[in-house]
């Protein structure tokens, strides 16, 4: 009897693939059978995550009796400031000692840097291979696990270096959230927010009903608040896969938020941390254009507060250095910037109508609400 509570499929024609989400699901290896097509296998872990999960994933892929598969790991350490090109070369060294072939396939196993990693060597393996992503904090099972973005940080801005690849599943055991740090499952809560403000108010109401228990893990509303994400996301990456429109909404906040990751050092302020305040002056630029109320803006910062995210950025963190690195942003075109702002609560909207003095006002010090 399978564990799976929710099945979702990312609709991209002959690219589509099915998002599974329940709770126990490392240990239904049957799960994995069906998205592998060779004989070649390459767990990629990191060394928070191998100790709680790579030997069930691995025993899992051995009982799967597979004629003559050859199934390697590779564990990486863990945190955002390994995020770079010399890491994914570990990887590639992996592939090559080991003789991996086209037909291989990489698993991604653990949070959202080690899938943007793999997913990007995959990509670029042999000019692209197979992969799927297990992941296993709340951040990555609601995000960055759906939609094919991968790649890798540069010292001078966030996930500058990278590629869209698709993977060929995403396996999302939600009990893997019991040994999350409180820290980074606030962290994810971020990311969940984000798409009640941007796409389902119903959503963000629910959140602000459920906050408490979603914090303490009760098992059938996290599974609800994963699936409502998840949802979300596969259906703006369907309609806008390569972000040319629609799909840069889900950057609400991260514009904000990328740039106090590069200021304070990539892994200092946890990316969901970072787009928590993001978010928060996001929402505080929008009520300043006369979008959203003083009242919403309040809304919105209880829920990230109740949530256990920071409502602003570093203290110290001056207008000038904020505006540098906003500038190195892949939504500056032609040297414009573009934010993806409020226009109510909801309906979010990429724009550049906002007024550079209005911007330097919510930089220098939020509204009082």
């Amino acid at each position: 009897m399978t564990s799976v509570q929710h099945t979702l499929t990312v609709d991209l024609g002959d690219r589509s693939y099915p998002i599974y989400i329940g709770s126990g699901l490392l240990q239904e290896a049957q799960l994995l059978r069906k998205h592998i097509t060779g004989k070649q296998i390459l767990v990629v872990t990191n060394n928070t995550i191998a100790p709680l999960y790579l030997q069930t994933v691995l025993e899992g892929l051995q009982s799967l009796q597979i004629d003559g598969v050859q199934v390697d790991s590779l564990v990486l350490e863990d945190g955002e400031q390994y995020k770079h090109l010399d890491t994914v070369s570990l990887i590639f060294d992996r592939l090559l000692q080991q003789r991996h072939n086209r037909t291989t396939t990489l698993i991604a196993l653990g949070g959202g840097v080690v899938g943007d990693m793999t997913g990007y060597a995959a990509a670029a393996y042999q000019r692209g291979v197979n992969f799927i992503q297990i992941p296993t904090t709340l951040l990555s099972q609601v995000d960055s696990s759906v939609g094919g973005k991968t790649g890798v940080n540069h010292p001078l801005g966030k996930n500058m270096i990278g590629a869209f690849h698709q993977p060929q599943c995403v396996i999302i055991d939600t009990q893997s959230l019991q040994t999350l740090p409180e820290r980074e499952l606030s962290a994810g809560l971020a990311e969940v927010i984000k798409y009640g403000l941007i796409a389902e108010p119903d959503f963000f109401t629910w959140l602000e009903q459920n906050i408490q228990q979603l914090r303490e893990l009760e098992p059938d509303l996290i599974s609800q608040a994963v699936y409502q994400s998840c949802a979300c996301k596969a259906r703006i990456v369907a309609a806008d896969e390569r972000e040319q429109g629609q799909r840069a909404l889900l950057n609400f906040g991260h514009t904000f938020g990328h740039a106090i990751e590069t200021q304070m050092g990539y892994g200092n302020w946890l990316h969901g941390e970072a787009v928590g305040a993001g978010m928060a002056m996001a929402a505080d630029l929008s009520c300043r254009l006369g979008w959203i109320s003083k009242q919403q803006v309040q809304r919105i910062k209880s829920l990230l507060h109740a949530s256990g995210l920071p409502l602003w950025g570093p203290e110290g963190m001056h207008v000038d250095t904020y505006l540098g690195h906003m500038q190195v942003d892949k939504k500056v075109t032609d040297g414009t910037l573009r934010l993806i702002l409020l226009q109510k609560l909801g309906e979010a909207i990429l724009t550049s109508d906002f007024g550079s003095d209005l911007l330097q006002q919510t930089l220098k010090q939020p509204l009082a609400v």
